[in-house]
């Protein structure tokens, strides 16, 4: 599902213009962006927690020159599910 098809599927549940749809959705977005920028996790309860996780250094090979490197620690978004959600998935989907 694109973010087209989400636009389309709210505008037709609610009745709202697809243009107020879409600026909504991309406001969410953008608000879900921002906060983790500013490592500020955002939690949707029922839905599900995006937050910013920390990945250690670690040392990884390049397999085509035979070589060592070093990946730094750096910081990921990530997305976790909330139980409900999985739980509904998990049911649902066979």
């Amino acid at each position: 599902m694109t973010k087209a098809d989400i636009v389309n599927e709210i505008s037709k549940n609610t009745g709202i213009e697809k243009v107020t749809v879409q600026k909504t959705v991309e406001a969410f977005m953008e608000t879900v962006k921002d906060s983790l920028v500013k490592e500020k996790n955002v939690y949707l309860r029922g839905f599900g927690s995006f937050i910013v996780k920390k990945r250690a250094q670690k040392t990884a090979r390049n397999i085509s020159k035979n070589t060592t490197i070093i990946i730094p620690e750096h910081f990921i978004p990530a997305f976790k599910p909330a139980k409900t959600f999985v739980n509904k998935v998990k049911s649902h989907v066979k």
